[in-house]
């Protein structure tokens, strides 16, 4: 996968408005504090963090393998880390998450396995698409536990209502947009075909998209989406696969508290860490800037730590589970695509 300087200066913007946001952002909390909450971390603690990420990666890179399978594309369970790592890696450098990311992830799903680009966007969505489940599922958990334990305070109501508000909202939209996917397709070729051809006119190098050809492509991405859902064996097998994955990730929030003298339900965790995430939705890389804050919000109400501590736990939690796989990811990228090169190079 080439990427021009365009590409590579909108990144670099990207990062440098995220680095701003959380300068300001820390200093309003108080960098004195942060630092201080942060030197007294258990070490071994935070090492752990780092080995629940790299756990939370390989759970959710069985989800893809397994709907990869259900399209018949096999591939191995190192190739399955290494490509869901790739994927990250575009979450995370590309503006509003997965949104942003998932174009780039399925490209790199099609030149590593040699399927249709369709299909690799279809294995892409449909693993997020399963992730929101058990996400959704967790927090209520988590609020339910609240509810009967605590009195909660107006942020937390707040944040409940906002769960509720997704819980019911985003399968309704779902639901209705694949029930009238016909019409989606249609609308999606109406859109495409008039911006490809005036890209084409305006960008030297560019040729514009045949209509027939954008329509084929999206007949194949329902059709592939069609066999995905119609596995309910192996769409339970992914479904396992990302609620570990969420507990995973809740459990490095939950031991990056730990790691700085706070022992707090671990339904926090489960309620905070999927609200937080709600964020990276944010046209900033990964939600770089828009995260942290909402996991500070979330956790000094629900768990009552003071702002330092909330904070420094944010920057173990998201180092091991935005920086982290950012390194492992852009790595893993490289290596898929110098064998696609050698491969190619080979035929």
């Amino acid at each position: 996968m080439d990427v021009d300087l365009g590409d590579a200066r909108s990144i670099l913007v990207g990062f440098g408005a995220g680095a701003v946001v959380l300068v300001a952002l820390y200093s309003l909390v108080g960098l004195e504090d942060v630092a201080s909450a942060l030197s007294r971390a258990d070490p071994w603690l935070v090492a752990s963090v780092c080995v629940v990420a790299i756990g939370w990666l390989f759970a959710w890179a069985m989800a893809l393998r397994t709907v990869l399978s259900v399209i018949a594309v096999e591939v191995s369970v190192w190739q399955a880390f290494l490509l869901f790592a790739g994927a990250t890696f575009a979450n995370n450098v590309t503006p509003f998450g997965q949104a942003g990311g998932e174009p780039f992830s399925a490209l790199l799903v099609s030149r590593t396995t040699g399927t249709e680009y369709e299909n690799g966007l279809a294995a892409v969505a449909s693993v997020d698409t399963l992730n929101f489940v058990p996400s959704i599922t967790f927090a209520l958990v988590g609020v339910g536990y609240y509810a009967t334990q605590f009195t909660a305070g107006d942020r937390v109501e707040l944040a409940a209502l906002a769960l509720v508000a997704l819980a019911l909202g985003v399968p309704t939209l779902a639901y209705l947009g694949w029930r009238n996917r016909r019409r989606v397709s249609e609308f999606v070729v109406s859109a495409a075909v008039p911006v490809g051809r005036t890209l084409g006119r305006a960008v030297p190098g560019v040729a514009p998209p045949d209509e027939a050809e954008i329509r084929g492509q999206i007949e194949g991405f329902f059709a592939a989406l069609e066999r995905v859902g119609g596995d309910h064996h192996k769409l339970a097998v992914a479904l396992s696969f990302s609620a570990l994955g969420w507990l995973l990730l809740s459990l490095s929030l939950w031991l990056s508290l730990l790691a700085l003298g706070h022992a707090v339900p671990f339904a926090a965790a489960l309620f905070i860490v999927p609200l937080g995430s709600v964020a990276s939705i944010t046209p900033l890389p990964g939600g770089l800037g828009g995260v942290e804050p909402a996991l500070i919000l979330l956790i000094v109400p629900i768990t009552g730590v003071d702002a330092g501590t909330a904070a420094a736990a944010a920057v173990l939690h998201r180092g091991a589970t935005y920086l982290l796989p950012v390194l492992l990811g852009g790595s893993a990228t490289a290596m898929l695509e110098a064998n696609n090169v050698h491969e190619s190079a080979s035929d």
